[in-house]
């Protein structure tokens, strides 16, 4: 009887750590070689923008999400609330990864207000506010690809994902598994809607890890550019 115990106990092991193992097995071979698309290069570095922060806010060498608070930041507070808690406080303890956030000269005292409103005693170092003219914003805005124009007070729910080579990043086939099956017209991703918050959440949380396990492979030498996410769904 104890012979057969330990046989059945075997075996259960064994049908219970096998699909384990199988789905471990599978997890890297799904993500590893699957860079986030790059939907558009050459972003507009922020050299001629000015920020309170003592350090350089740079867009380069950094993995950045970028959005527009134009001429009254106060009027963003869900969107910027969202991002804080969706995606910030996420992915803060990534390294390089940082927010910046582009304002009209003068809306400092706004922006001062609208900080008070999202966080209090909270590690903050890489949420970066900075300041440029309105031609200044629209020009770095230009060299964005966009999904909706900048509104009349140079701001947009639309945030960005600008990686350390100033290339930005989405997703060139954004339809799910459904819409692939039944074969409907390719469409892209290159913003997220800041205020949504499934896209947030689903979409642009996804994308972030993506992208951040997408430089690590590259530190360890893994990282193999030719396969694409649209060229997976595709296939």
């Amino acid at each position: 009887m104890k012979r057969h115990n330990s046989k059945r106990n075997i075996i259960l092991s064994i049908l219970f750590f096998l699909p384990v193992a199988f789905l471990l097995m599978l997890y890297p071979a799904k993500h590893n070689y699957i860079p986030l698309d790059v939907v558009n290069e050459n972003v507009s570095e922020i050299e001629v923008f000015s920020s309170n922060s003592e350090d350089k806010i740079e867009l380069a060498d950094h993995i950045t999400v970028l959005g527009f608070l134009g001429t009254n930041p106060l009027e963003n507070s869900i969107a910027v609330s969202n991002l804080k808690e969706l995606v910030y406080d996420k992915f803060k303890g990534f390294k390089k990864f940082q927010v910046v956030l582009i304002s009209v000269d003068g809306s400092k005292a706004e922006v001062e207000k609208l900080q008070k409103e999202i966080a209090t005693y909270e590690d903050l170092r890489f949420w970066h506010y900075v300041y440029g003219s309105k031609e200044q914003i629209k020009e770095l805005h230009r060299s964005l690809k966009i999904e909706k124009p900048l509104k009349d007070n140079y701001s947009t729910e639309d945030i960005f994902i600008i990686d350390k080579d100033l290339k930005q990043r989405g997703r060139i086939d954004d339809r799910d598994d459904k819409e692939v099956e039944e074969n409907k017209p390719v469409k892209s991703l290159s913003a997220y809607d800041s205020i949504d918050v499934s896209v947030i959440k689903n979409k642009m949380s996804e994308d972030m890890r993506i992208l951040f396990t997408e430089y690590r492979q590259k530190r360890k030498g893994k990282f193999d550019s030719t396969t694409r996410r649209a060229e997976d769904i595709k296939n």
